[in-house]
């Protein structure tokens, strides 16, 4: 993973101080510190090199005069009062798009989220449900999290159900500093995946979202949305851990995610519940696979998969100890343990992009 990589910069070019004021406003929001010029030669000199160009208009028809090289990443900005002649210096210099403030501040908004994000950044997304109570979900979910930034994915574990056990206890950080969802109730429209990381606790560079002893356990489906994608912008990898029940949150996470994992143990009784659920999960999940859990005895995991006519990911063997371990506040992940061999597998199946 690489760590040095450079920020992505903004450029804020204008003689106007009041929409200067107001461009760095928008900037301070999304967490963003622009370079600003406010001479034609300094924007000319550093046209190319940054990621995003937001132009005043009284600076856009003086470089338009000069023809500048087509390049993407370039907002002309002005005010209500401006006309067409608004459009046309967008025009002239190749402008992606064009902002009338204040009317249009969520879309320059989400421009300066785009430059720090990356815009075209999508992170794998694996959602993980168990199929009955205590089917292991939260602990496989855990599993691949922790194995992923073990490989250098940059990876955000996301607990999605208020009244699980919860993901923090297994990876032992119930106790650390940090943002836990309360926090978030009013996150909507774009979240700086920036801002969500740093704010997260983490464990080993891997960021954590969960619960506190608020009582809150319900979410917004928009504050579920925004900072899903937030963190889909901003790591290689996003593990959702959600719960059995429907709720339009829980719905967002299922619709937003690149496969959907549900975990059945390999007896007859789960797999009934399993059934039950799996209807309702097909309607949002775009990829819903198996992961069967062995029982003992217990039916084949070929069998299990046939029942709920869904395809086999892979299966789960018995864990040595892990009761104790998830006590104890770590997951037995050694190279040998049948979890690490199944979350292994799961990201051999779902392969990150290159580690950001």
């Amino acid at each position: 993973m690489d760590t040095n990589s450079p920020t992505p910069s903004v450029l804020m070019a204008t003689t106007n101080e009041a929409l200067l004021d107001d461009l760095l406003r928008l900037s301070a929001a999304a967490s963003v510190t622009p370079q600003v010029e406010t001479h034609l030669l300094g924007l000319r000199r550093k046209w190319p090199t940054c990621s995003l160009v937001v132009i005043g208009r009284d600076l856009a028809e003086p470089l338009a005069r000069v023809q500048p090289a087509h390049r993407p990443g370039v907002v002309v900005v002005g005010s209500a009062a401006d006309g067409d002649d608004l459009y046309r210096c967008a025009f002239d210099v190749g402008a992606d798009a064009v902002c009338r403030l204040p009317d249009d501040e969520p879309l320059l908004a989400g421009k300066l989220a785009d430059a720090l994000d990356g815009a075209d950044r999508s992170a794998v997304t694996l959602a993980f449900v168990g199929g009955c109570g205590g089917a292991g979900s939260t602990t496989l979910a855990a599993a691949v999290a922790v194995l992923g930034n073990r490989r250098g994915f940059r990876t955000m574990l996301i607990d999605g159900d208020p009244l699980g056990g919860g993901v923090e206890l297994a990876l032992g950080i119930e106790h650390d500093p940090g943002d836990r969802w309360p926090k978030l109730l009013n996150a909507s429209g774009r979240v700086s995946a920036a801002a969500l990381r740093s704010a997260l606790p983490s464990v080993d560079g891997l960021s954590v979202l969960s619960w506190d002893q608020s009582g809150v356990t319900v979410l917004p489906p928009d504050t579920m949305s925004s900072v899903i994608g937030a963190a889909q912008r901003s790591t290689d990898l996003v593990v959702l851990d959600l719960p059995r029940r429907a709720d339009p949150a829980v719905e967002e996470g299922f619709i937003r995610s690149t496969a959907t994992l549900l975990v059945v143990p390999c007896d007859v009784r789960s797999v009934a519940a399993a059934k039950r659920l799996s209807g309702p999960l097909r309607a949002v999940a775009g990829d819903l696979r198996v992961v069967a859990r062995d029982s003992r005895p217990g039916l084949a995991p070929t069998d299990v998969a046939t029942h709920l006519s869904l395809p086999l990911a892979t299966k789960l063997g018995h864990v040595r100890g892990l009761a104790t371990a998830m006590d104890q506040g770590h997951l037995p992940l050694n190279p040998r343990s049948s979890l690490t061999r199944t979350a292994t597998t799961l990201l051999n199946l779902f392969p990150p992009p290159s580690p950001l």
